[in-house]
């Protein structure tokens, strides 16, 4: 399974593609209204394309350049955690 089939089956929300300084300021925001946050770091271009591509996946090639700066902001509402299969997390 790929990380973020694992993610979504888990809770997790996919937001947004973000660098610094909206990168801390929306996990903070986030945090602050009650969610839990979890920021990874880009697919990698082979991950990417046994996905279907950047294009298909609303990319584009400025992340080519740079990915390290880059991270995927996910979010779930506090309580709503899920193991991987699904099951309620203790």
């Amino acid at each position: 399974m790929k990380r973020e089939e694992e993610l979504l089956k888990a809770g997790w929300e996919r937001r947004f593609l973000a660098g610094e300084p909206r990168l801390s300021e929306m996990v903070e925001l986030y945090r602050s209204i009650g969610f839990e946050v979890l920021v990874e770091p880009l697919p990698t271009k082979e991950e990417m394309a046994e996905e279907g591509g950047c294009s298909d996946r609303g990319c584009t090639a400025c992340l080519d350049v740079d990915p390290d700066r880059y991270r995927i902001i996910y979010t779930r509402a506090c309580g709503d955690a899920l193991e991987p299969d699904g099951t309620e997390a203790p």
